[in-house]
C-alpha cells in the first residue's frame, strides 16, 4: 500500500487576529485550530505528519507533543520555503503528500480521505482540492479547459473578467507524489513583491513539465475556511458550533436551542439528556444518560453520571453521581464530588469536598475542604470554616449528622456519627458520637428596651396616624 504523509504548515504568526496568542493555537469550541487539524489528519491513518512551526514553535510543540514530527522555519519566506523544510524528514521517500494549513480548523478526515484516493485514482503529481463558492471574491480560480482538465489557478487580482465569474476556488489543500513535490520545491522562485517563495508555484513547474494536475471538488465549502482574523474565528466557530450540536441530537440528546448552546469539540453526552439554552459544556467534560442541564449553567472539566439535574449552575473539575442535583444559582469550585442522590440547593458553594449518597445542603450554606458522610443534613447558612488566612484546614463529618441553620463549623475538627450542632452555633470542638455541640450565648430579653430607642416616638406617632 502507497504511503501516505501530511505536512501541517502552522509557522505564521497571524498578525491580523491581533493577539499575544500565536493563530493557530486560538480555540475553536474549546480545542486549539492546529489540533483540530491534526486530529482530523490522525483518523486518516498516515505514515508520518509532519508539523512546520516558526512563530510559538514551543506553544505548539507543548500542545502537540508526540502526535507529530516537526520542522522549524526560522525565517517565515512563503508558503513553499515551509514546505520545504519538512526535505529531510520527507524528502526521500516515496508516497503521497498532502498538505494542509493549520489554521482550517473544519477540514474533515473524511475530506482528506477522498483527497488522496481521487489523488492515487488519476496518477496525478498533484492533485488540488477545491469548493464551489456562492461568493469566491479574493479566493484563487480553478480554471480548467474544455474537458475538465485543471490549466491554472489563477489569484483574483490576476483574474480576468471571465476568469472571476468561476465558482470554483483553491482551499490551499494539496496532495503530491511526494518525490515530485521536492523537486519542483528546488525549482520555485521569489521574484515577487513579497520576496517570498509560493508552493502554488509548484503547480505551474509540474504543469510545464507535462505532469497531471488534477483538482477534486468536495460537496461543504465551509470546511475550508480559514482563519486569519477574529471575525473569521467567530464564523469558523458557529459552523463548529452546529456541528458538534448536530452531532449529539442526532445521537439522542435533546437541545432546546442549538443556535445558543455551547459545547466542545469532544465532550460525552449520554441519550436522554436534554440541555436547555445557554449552557457551555466546556473541557474534558463527561455527561450521562437522562439527566437536565438546566439553563444558562456552565460545567467545565467534569464527570456528570446518570439523572443528575443541574439547575443555572456552574460545576468546575468535580464529580456528580447518579441522581444528584444542584442549584439553581450554586457553585461547584474543583475537587468537589457528590454521591448518589445529593441535594444542593440554591445560593450555595462546594470546594475541594466530598458530600455521601443522600446528604442534604438545601441554601446558603459553603462547605470547603471537608469529608461528608452519608444522610447528613446541612442546614440554611452554614459554614465550613475552613481557612485562618494562612493555611487551609480539613473537616470530617459523620453519617446521619445533623448540622443546624446558621452554623459555623472551624476547621480542623471531626464530627461523629449520628452527631447534632444546634442552630446557631460557632464549632470549635469535636463532637462525639450521639452528642450535641451548642456554642451560643444564653437569650436576654430586657422590658422596655424598645422605648429607649430613636425610633420609638416615631413609630407610636405612627401608630397613631393609621388608627386615625
Amino acid at each position: 500500500m502507497e504511503k501516505k504523509f501530511t505536512i501541517i504548515l502552522a509557522a505564521g504568526q497571524g498578525t491580523r487576529m491581533k493577539s499575544k496568542l500565536y493563530k493557530v493555537l486560538h480555540k475553536v469550541s474549546g480545542k486549539a485550530m492546529v489540533d483540530h487539524v491534526l486530529t482530523q489528519v490522525e483518523k486518516t491513518h498516515m505514515d508520518k505528519v509532519v508539523t512546520v512551526i516558526g512563530h510559538g514553535a514551543e506553544q505548539v510543540r507543548e500542545l502537540l507533543g508526540d502526535r507529530t514530527e516537526y520542522a522549524l522555519q526560522s525565517e517565515q519566506l512563503g508558503t513553499g520555503h515551509a514546505v520545504l523544510q519538512t526535505e529531510s524528514l520527507l524528502g526521500g521517500e516515496e508516497g503521497m503528500t498532502m498538505v494542509v494549513s493549520g489554521d482550517t480548523p473544519l477540514f474533515r478526515a473524511e475530506t482528506f480521505e477522498e483527497l488522496f484516493e481521487y489523488h492515487k485514482q488519476k496518477g496525478a503529481a498533484v492533485t488540488i482540492l477545491t469548493a464551489n463558492a456562492d461568493n469566491p471574491f479574493s479566493y484563487g480560480r480553478i480554471v480548467r479547459n474544455n474537458v475538465g482538465v485543471v490549466s491554472k489557478i489563477v489569484e483574483q487580482k490576476d483574474a480576468t473578467r471571465e476568469e472571476t465569474e468561476i465558482t470554483e476556488i483553491n482551499t490551499g489543500v494539496y496532495c503530491f507524489d511526494n518525490k515530485k513535490l521536492f523537486a519542483a520545491l528546488h525549482q520555485v522562485k521569489n521574484n515577487n513583491a513579497q520576496g517570498e517563495y509560493y508552493l502554488p508555484d509548484v503547480i505551474g513547474i509540474m504543469k510545464n513539465q507535462g505532469e497531471i494536475v488534477a483538482a477534486y471538488q468536495m460537496d461543504d465549502f465551509s470546511e475550508s475556511m480559514g482563519v486569519n482574523d477574529r471575525l473569521a474565528l467567530s464564523k469558523a466557530t458557529k459552523v463548529m458550533q452546529k456541528r458538534i450540536n448536530e452531532e449529539h441530537m442526532l445521537n439522542g440528546v435533546t437541545i432546546i436551542d442549538p443556535e445558543n448552546t455551547y459545547i466542545d469539540y469532544g465532550i460525552k453526552i449520554g441519550s436522554d439528556t436534554v440541555i436547555e439554552p445557554g449552557v457551555q459544556l466546556q473541557g474534558n467534560t463527561k455527561i450521562g444518560e437522562d439527566c437536565v442541564i438546566g439553563a444558562h449553567s456552565k460545567i467545565v472539566d467534569s464527570t456528570i453520571e446518570d439523572r443528575v439535574t443541574i439547575t443555572a449552575s456552574t460545576v468546575e473539575s468535580s464529580i456528580m453521581h447518579s441522581d444528584s442535583n444542584v442549584g439553581p444559582n450554586s457553585h461547584l469550585r474543583p475537587k468537589s464530588e457528590l454521591g448518589e442522590f445529593v441535594h444542593v440547593g440554591n445560593f450555595c458553594e462546594v470546594k475541594n469536598a466530598t458530600l455521601g449518597a443522600r446528604t442534604k445542603m438545601g441554601h446558603l450554606s459553603y462547605v470547603g475542604d471537608a469529608t461528608l458522610g452519608t444522610d447528613i443534613n446541612i442546614g440554611c447558612g452554614v459554614v465550613f470554616v475552613n481557612y485562618d488566612g494562612v493555611s487551609k484546614y480539613h473537616s470530617n463529618v459523620g453519617d446521619y449528622s445533623f448540622i443546624g441553620s446558621n452554623s459555623n463549623v472551624v476547621a480542623p475538627i471531626e464530627l461523629a456519627d449520628h452527631s447534632y450542632v444546634a442552630a446557631g452555633s460557632t464549632i470549635t470542638k469535636d463532637v462525639e458520637q450521639y452528642g450535641m455541640g451548642i456554642a451560643r450565648a444564653r437569650q436576654v430579653n430586657k422590658p422596655d428596651y424598645f422605648k429607649k430607642l430613636p425610633v420609638y416616638e416615631a413609630a407610636i406617632e405612627a401608630e397613631k396616624n393609621q388608627k386615625n
